[in-house]
């Protein structure tokens, strides 16, 4: 079996009979990479004035969610099957109303290293926005986590990405 870098689908996570695999990264330059997710909660404004005061009896939900996400980051490749366990060298999680029904939580993940930390970033945020909801739930099932998408990258030998607003 050989280990090669893509296949003549274009899939790099296949190997040349189509059989899963992880990516050999190991000829790749080290390089400064970050990515940036981005999750959305929709919630009663209701819910979201208790979460800004701190109000919920389960307790901080903002430094609760921030902690969830950043310890889901750092477990990123514990579960995603093919991703390579990274050395993370910053995260950071912002919440900020997007309206009087929406919670916009931002993830940014930041390394050195030969791959980079789009699913780290999307990790952070998702679990971040499952987090708002357990700790919200008494007061509001009807929650919904709009969206997690990743909303930039940088570094690596494709450079900069940016999602089109």
């Amino acid at each position: 079996m050989s280990i090669e870098n893509s296949n003549s689908s274009g899939l790099s996570h296949l190997d040349e009979k189509g059989a899963a695999r992880m990516v050999d990264v190991s000829q790749k330059d080290t390089t400064v990479r970050e990515a940036t997710a981005v999750s959305t909660v929709v919630m009663k404004a209701e819910t979201l004035a208790l979460i800004q005061n701190n109000g919920l009896p389960k307790g901080d939900v903002i430094a609760t969610a921030r902690i969830a996400g950043i310890m889901a980051a750092k477990k990123t490749a514990e579960l995603i099957p093919l991703c390579h366990p990274l050395p993370i060298s910053a995260i950071t999680i912002d919440f900020n109303p997007h309206d009087e029904i929406r919670l916009k939580i931002s993830a940014t993940v930041r390394t050195k290293s030969q791959t980079g930390v789009e699913m780290e970033a999307l990790v952070a945020a998702g679990i971040a926005s499952l987090t708002v909801y357990d700790m919200c739930k008494a007061v509001d099932r009807g929650m919904t986590i709009e969206s997690t998408q990743l909303v930039e990258k940088i570094g690596g030998k494709s450079g900069r990405w940016n999602r089109e607003e």
